[in-house]
């Protein structure tokens, strides 16, 4: 038979881009709960629902008696000859049930029901298509403020854009155009929560690799980001092709990519560094736009210390200390910023004078470890090595106690 039910939620499932056959599973399975309400049991019946035909249809299964015990799934033999004249007893009937006897409350009680359901059908498939999209970058319009978080609209689905996501130096309005990207999927007890970032360093990732083509074409590789959202970032690269220049394609002619990049992140400031596989090295170029003299590199502790003259060091150390903390978070390792003076002064109380004036890498029995530790430290000859002594030589980055004898033991033999 027609239904004005099954009709109404085919129109449904074509706005809500909802499958006619999911939606008919919903259908079915809404009736057959009207069904245990009425009749207390589902177990002898069986529904037909047609979405492309609008048609629905319930048949309750029968076993004729000579007296009926059962009203449910038992009919007498008077009742089933009026429809099939030549049943017996013992024989199945099978009934036709009408919709409209169910009654307006239960009916009523299932729409909701069918609603519900729908609504989360509705959210599982926008769960299954966002949380293939996450790291994607989208553009968005802002339909509502509330308590600092952000209510956007993407092609009639809501996101977030929390507080935390946020870049701290904007400020927004309702109908203003914003691209973030989309962080995270989740459910929640408030229902499906789709979040975007603005802050994220990923939305730096992302927007290098639509701007600069040699990094979508893995050309030139990102090893590392470290931001502080809307005010400086940084970013390290490494080209694959030493033919190309990352840092020069990265910034591009008169700087036009790097400047599209900052402009979309609220004009902030973006440092591309080439990164090195030497961490003294590449600690040296994350500390830019500072000139560094030194870098003592600990590996095990992931510690280091940059030496630079006095002129470099408000640099290095930037506003807040702001350059100093990205660069320690680009190159992982905790770094110390010292004056050439003060490092001079330190390692001068360390070796003080006397000994030999022989060069340490003429010592065949110094190990290459020992001979780069002793050298990163500004130890180069025996004298200097005899004169920091063996405490002196175990405050040193890298050097242990028991390597700090040994080494002092090959220098006394030579």
């Amino acid at each position: 038979m027609k239904s004005d039910i099954v009709e109404a939620f085919a129109e449904i499932a074509k706005e809500k881009n909802i499958e006619k056959e999911v939606l008919g599973q919903i259908l079915e399975s809404t009736i057959l709960g009207i069904i245990k309400k009425k009749y207390g049991k589902t177990d002898n019946f069986d529904i037909f629902v047609s979405m492309d035909k609008g048609e629905i249809e319930i048949y309750q299964n029968k076993t004729i008696v000579k007296e009926v015990v059962d009203e449910v799934e038992e009919v007498d033999l008077e009742s089933a000859r009026k429809v099939e004249p030549d049943l017996e007893i013992g024989d199945e009937f099978i009934e036709i049930v009408d919709p409209k006897s169910f009654g307006r409350r239960l009916i009523v009680s299932a729409k909701q029901n069918l609603n519900q359901k729908i609504k989360e059908a509705e959210q599982e498939i926008l769960y299954e298509e966002y949380k293939n999209r996450v790291g994607e970058i989208i553009s968005a319009d802002v339909r509502q403020i509330y308590r600092n978080e952000l209510y956007l609209n993407i092609d009639k689905t809501e996101v977030i854009l929390p507080k935390s996501e946020q870049i701290h130096t904007e400020r927004y309005r309702r109908g203003d155009h914003v691209r973030a990207i989309i962080s995270a999927v989740e459910k929640t007890s408030r229902g499906l929560e789709i979040i975007i970032s603005r802050s994220s360093p990923k939305i730096l990732i992302r927007l290098f690799e639509l701007e600069v083509p040699e990094i979508y074409d893995g050309i030139i590789e990102i090893k590392g980001v470290a931001r502080e959202p809307g005010e400086r970032a940084k970013i390290a690269v490494l080209s694959n092709d030493k033919r190309i220049d990352a840092l020069g394609a990265c910034v591009g002619m008169k700087g036009i990519r790097i400047q599209s990049i900052s402009k979309e992140l609220n004009n902030e400031k973006i440092d591309v560094i080439n990164w090195h596989g030497d961490p003294g090295i590449f600690i040296a170029r994350a500390l830019s736009p500072a000139k560094v003299y030194k870098v003592i590199v600990d590996q095990n502790k992931k510690k280091a210390i940059a030496v630079l003259t006095e002129d470099q060091i408000s640099l290095a150390i930037g506003r807040g200390g702001q350059n100093r903390r990205l660069a320690s978070r680009l190159a992982e390792y905790d770094i110390e910023i010292i004056k050439e003076s003060e490092y001079t002064k330190i390692m001068e109380s360390k070796i003080g004078t006397g000994g030999s004036d022989e060069n340490l890498e003429d010592l065949d029995e110094l190990t290459p470890g020992m001979l780069k530790k002793l050298t990163q430290a500004g130890l180069s000859t025996i004298k200097e090595v005899e004169n920091a002594g063996v405490e002196g030589l175990s405050a040193l980055p890298g050097i242990a106690e028991k390597t700090a004898k040994k080494i002092i033991d090959i220098v006394k033999d030579n």
